[in-house]
């Protein structure tokens, strides 16, 4: 399942004309495309979908749906490595 997942806004920078950004998403960081979110700034959080902020969101609602998203699993299915989750899915012992 590929959700939309709200992160926190750690860096910005401009890579080939493009509003760019690393995001934290509960621990995970990942490059993120935020145009379209021209007005957000380093630690507003945003909404991301397949490496593209699409809005701005509250600090409340972003770290409790990422709380949510934990304890369900979907951070883990979302960003975690899909090899290892295969290996483990099939039985097989898993190493760090």
């Amino acid at each position: 399942m590929c959700l939309a997942v709200p992160g926190k806004v750690l860096e910005i920078w401009d890579k080939d004309g493009t509003r760019m950004a690393f995001v934290d998403f509960g621990g995970v960081v990942k490059e993120v495309c935020l145009q379209f979110v021209p007005n957000i700034e380093v630690d507003d959080y945003a909404v991301v979908h397949v490496g593209f902020a699409l809005q701005q969101l509250d600090e409340h609602s972003a770290l409790e749906t990422l709380a949510l998203f934990q304890r369900m699993g979907e951070i883990e299915m979302e960003f975690g490595d899909p090899w290892a989750r295969a290996a483990k899915d099939s039985g097989q012992e898993v190493r760090p």
